[in-house]
């Protein structure tokens, strides 16, 4: 049967990336995507126009909906904008239990823009981490979550030490922003650190990758796949599809979720 992955997420009416872009990834990597809106974010290639946040009453409400009804294999959470909803989810996390989470800590959005307000990193520390199996900051999520600069390879050791204190159990520090070779590592409080090296790819086609991988990743480990298994074919996945990217809007673009049916048409 196939494997049946919930998001939890920002919508992006652009398409690029939160809601739009994790399901996309689902499908793309062979599982059924269900989700749950956290907040309508008025976005494009260039800019955020405006945050809606839905209700706490909504979001709990679509999560009930979800998992009263479906086998949910992995779960990933992208935007959670407020303390109120962090709150809320990581009560539902405890109700349900699903068997795999992985988190996202969206706080910035491709364009800059913020899109997370108040005192959601603390809550996240506090309520969210140790419900989670998987957290994928990048460089300057995990500024946030460290409270480190991050300017070196070694900073990723000092955020980690840092970042992993928080009940976290599995961390990967994403280096797509940090200059020099494209590198992320895998941090874990049972096995010694993994480092990830990936191709840099000149290209400002890049809007909603964060979403995406965590979204592929979450897949991969629906699908049985061990943690740094998931990982790297998740990347492989993110790197093609940047690759194949084509232009969308004024700003970057996003990825190529369906690279690969799109190029089997082409030579049809």
């Amino acid at each position: 049967m196939i494997k049946k992955c919930l998001t939890i997420a920002g919508s992006d009416c652009s398409g690029g990336a939160g809601i739009q872009a994790d399901l996309k990834a689902f499908s793309a990597n062979g599982v059924y995507g269900a989700s749950v809106i956290s907040s309508v974010v008025a976005e494009n290639t260039c800019r955020v126009i405006s945050v809606f946040n839905l209700p706490v009453s909504e979001i709990v409400a679509q999560i009930d909906a979800v998992f009263e009804d479906i086998e949910i294999d992995a779960v990933k959470l992208g935007m959670l904008p407020s303390a109120e909803i962090i709150n809320a989810v990581a009560d539902k996390l405890e109700q349900y239990k699903p068997k795999i989470v992985v988190c996202d800590p969206v706080l910035v959005a491709t364009s800059g823009d913020a899109l997370s307000f108040g005192d959601t990193v603390s809550v996240m520390k506090e309520r969210l981490f140790k419900n989670v199996d998987l957290i994928t900051p990048n460089i300057s999520e995990a500024q946030a979550l460290s409270g480190v600069e991050i300017t070196s390879l070694d900073d990723f050791d000092r955020a980690a030490e840092i970042i992993m204190r928080e009940n976290v159990k599995t961390l990967l520090i994403k280096g797509g922003d940090f200059d020099g070779d494209c590198v992320d590592i895998l941090y874990s409080r049972s096995s010694k650190s993994v480092v990830f090296c990936g191709k840099r790819i000149n290209s400002q086609n890049t809007h909603g990758t964060g979403c995406t991988l965590s979204s592929a990743i979450a897949a991969n480990l629906a699908k049985g796949m061990d943690m740094p298994e998931a990982i790297e074919k998740a990347k492989a996945y993110v790197e093609a599809a940047i690759e194949s990217s084509f232009t969308v809007g004024k700003g970057h673009s996003p990825v190529n979720h369906f690279y690969e049916y799109h190029i089997e048409k082409g030579k049809a």
